[in-house]
């Protein structure tokens, strides 16, 4: 009779397991088929997308404490007189492939040839939006480390980079390079490359230190108490730079609507505000300028200072100002005023 029961209880879970599986993956194709085929009117830019050109020079001269967003989660930062950059993506698409998936917005303003020599590459998680394969084995031979979360180091191996520089991190590892601190966070995400080896790997986010200075790297998130706790434990921050793109209510728990992008700030004592993860890259259904106008009319509710560069607009740490709202004008009065008045529905979803 146990046997019986055990194995109807093991034909029961087996069956369970294979429904979930299965409904998992018809969700994912019929997201895919809107993606592909249904997407909302100005996911992406009709204009073309403003960028201030950046050069070796520029960067070799620039001020420490000085911030550059070469796109979407990439940002380019001067400390002690050395170079971090942020999940460092270059690729025209956020894909595995060439041919297909979300396409770039704009230019880089700076080439990976023309990016002086390199600290650190500081990486989140192993997603296509955040590791660019060939954009890592170009920064190779000009970057001294990588940090990575645990298990995102075996992608740099297997792409050609040096064990020797790579330093994979667990949730409140810390790391010192040249006295800027670098300590991993947690985050709500996931990781993964296909749909075969989902959470494999480690995501984090980062608190940087430099001496008085703090900074909060917030990579991709959803939600959750964990920015508080950040927040007592490592603030106040000077800067937070946290998501503020890509979200949607078919996935709250991996990625933040605005109002907890503002939230999320609020939770990790910041203060200035500067939202990546926006501009570059069409990867959920609000249009494309949504997410700065929300997130820009949350804040001046809240007293939230908000900065806004254009990709390669030079930032100095020390002296931010809001900046200007680039993004408007882009697609024509039309657009703007679409994105401004429509957050409700499909289009903030």
């Amino acid at each position: 009779m146990a046997d019986s029961l055990d194995a109807d209880l093991a034909a029961e879970t087996g069956w369970r397991l294979w429904w979930g599986r299965s409904r998992m993956v018809l969700q994912m194709l019929r997201l895919f088929w809107k993606f592909m085929f249904d997407k909302p009117a100005h996911t992406r830019p009709r204009g073309r997308v403003p960028v201030e050109r950046m050069t070796r020079e520029g960067l070799l001269t620039a001020p420490d404490r000085t911030l550059w967003r070469v796109g979407h989660s990439t940002v380019l930062m001067k400390l002690r007189g050395e170079f971090f950059l942020t999940d460092p993506v270059f690729a025209e698409r956020a894909s595995p492939v060439w041919f297909a998936g979300p396409r770039r917005f704009h230019r880089a303003p700076i080439s990976i040839k023309e990016l002086p020599h390199i600290r650190a590459v500081v990486l989140s998680h192993d997603h296509y939006d955040h590791l660019d394969k060939r954009a890592i084995k170009r920064l190779a031979k000009k970057t001294e480390l990588f940090l990575a979360p645990r298990g995102v180091g075996d992608h740099l191996r297997r792409w050609g980079v040096d064990a020797a520089k790579i330093r994979e991190l667990e949730w409140f590892d810390e790391t010192d390079v040249d006295g800027v601190k670098f300590i991993a966070t947690p985050t709500q995400h996931f990781s993964g490359r296909s749909l075969w080896n989902r959470n494999e790997t480690l995501w984090a986010s980062y608190v940087i230190v430099d001496g008085d200075f703090r900074l909060f790297y917030g990579a991709d998130s959803g939600y959750f108490d964990g920015f508080a706790e950040i927040g007592e434990a490592y603030g106040p921050f000077d800067v937070t730079l946290l998501e503020n793109g890509a979200y949607n209510v078919r996935w709250p728990v991996v990625h933040m609507q605005p109002e907890e992008t503002v939230r999320a700030h609020r939770d990790l004592r910041g203060r200035w505000l500067v939202p990546i993860h926006n501009g570059t890259f069409d990867l959920a259904l609000h249009a494309w300028t949504e997410p700065m106008e929300r997130v820009q009319a949350l804040a001046a509710v809240d007293g939230v200072r908000v900065c806004t560069p254009r990709f390669g607009e030079e930032v100095r740490l020390t002296e931010m100002t809001a900046g200007s709202c680039w993004w408007r004008g882009v697609d024509g009065a039309g657009g703007s005023e679409l994105a401004r008045l429509r957050h409700g529905g499909e289009l903030a979803s």
